[in-house]
């Protein structure tokens, strides 16, 4: 269906009219949930011999050896004796050691590019790998319950969880003890973070009971530092600046794909939307328009507002917006604050796929 609007200055557009983000309510079941537990798009080719060390940091040629290695040991038979939940109330083998890997780094370091690489490597069937954020894998939890998250993910090889970060005292206790389990039940686990496991809660809570509990998850793994700068900003332009209303309009009506919104009513659709829907939010759609972005007014929505540049920045949908750039999205003391890696992150990432969006512009 086409339709026919007018952009002030300009010759009507004759296209077929955008998406809007704000006008979807997708309901994601459960089991989608599980199917979905493997690397985004954005990484589904990426490999060990496709990640590119940077030669003046040597943990990142450490850190491929390390993991090359690692996939390589968990070529065996799972320690439960099938590829299966185990039975009858048989306990796995003990395992020496941390069956786990923590790849520790700044942002664009290629951790996201390593945990997937990981996972292509390790020598099991697809349905025993699981991969997801650390949001995804709480979401998982609240849609099957605990008991059914155990037992659905004990009889995989690898557990791969990226972005691991504990946001709130009830997610640490939630995630170390279903890792705890996971490692009882011989599940390989690997991670990234932009923080070394024991100081995880730094600037966000300083209670004796959360602190415990992340030491205690930090023992399920081994830590391996991976150093460097941002490979999003290495030699690379800087983002393009902020588009007019009317250049944004215009191309969402070029677009084929492309959905169309206002940047303050989507962060208000964002809240009445779960996360955990927010990648389904995005099915089809091909690129991303926005006018008037604006200051996130607080931290709720900020956070929201991460959790969706995640997910585009997955799918590789690039972004055009009119209004102020992504690098002045935060205020000054969210950018301070606890969770300032998160900003930080989405502010590299929206920036990349601005900057992936230039193309949408008729010059």
């Amino acid at each position: 269906m086409s339709s026919s609007t007018a952009v002030p200055g300009q010759s009507p557009i004759a296209e077929t009219a955008p998406l809007s983000l704000c006008a979807l309510e997708p309901h994601v079941p459960a089991d989608r949930l599980v199917a979905e537990m493997v690397p985004p798009p954005r990484f589904d080719s990426v490999r060990f011999d496709t990640y590119v060390p940077d030669p003046d940091q040597p943990s990142q040629v450490e850190a491929v050896k390390v993991l090359s290695g690692f996939a390589t040991g968990l070529g065996g038979a799972h320690p439960t004796g099938t590829g299966k939940r185990k039975w009858f109330g048989r306990k796995a083998a003990p395992v020496a050691g941390p069956l786990g890997v923590y790849l520790d780094g700044g942002y664009g370091v290629g951790k996201t590019h390593l945990l997937a690489s990981l996972w292509h490597a390790t020598p099991a069937a697809p349905s025993l790998k699981a991969f997801g954020t650390f949001v995804e894998l709480t979401n998982l939890v609240g849609a099957l319950g605990f008991q059914q998250t155990v037992q659905t993910l004990s009889g995989h090889r690898l557990l791969c969880i990226d972005e691991f970060e504990l946001d709130d005292p009830g997610d640490t206790v939630l995630v170390s003890s279903l890792l705890s389990r996971l490692v009882e039940a011989g599940v390989a686990l690997a991670a990234t973070s932009n923080t070394l496991p024991g100081k995880l809660g730094e600037g966000r809570f300083a209670a004796a009971d959360f602190l415990r509990e992340i030491q205690g998850l930090s023992s399920h793994f081994r830590p391996l530092r991976i150093d460097g700068e941002d490979y999003r900003h290495r030699g690379l332009p800087e983002a393009p600046a902020p588009y007019s209303d009317e250049q944004v309009t215009r191309a969402a009506y070029a677009t084929a794909g492309a959905s169309l919104d206002d940047f303050p009513a989507l962060l208000d659709h964002l809240a009445r939307v779960h996360p955990s829907r927010y990648g389904a939010l995005t099915d089809g759609v091909r690129a991303v328009c926005l006018t008037d972005v604006q200051p996130v007014p607080d931290q709720s929505t900020a956070l929201r507002l991460v959790v969706l540049a995640d997910r585009l920045y997955d799918r590789e949908i690039p972004v055009l917006a009119s209004g102020l750039p992504f690098d002045r999205l935060f205020s000054d003391e969210m950018l301070n604050g606890g969770y300032r890696k998160k900003y930080f992150r989405a502010i590299s990432r929206l920036t990349a796929l601005a900057r992936d969006a230039k193309g949408l512009v008729a010059q």
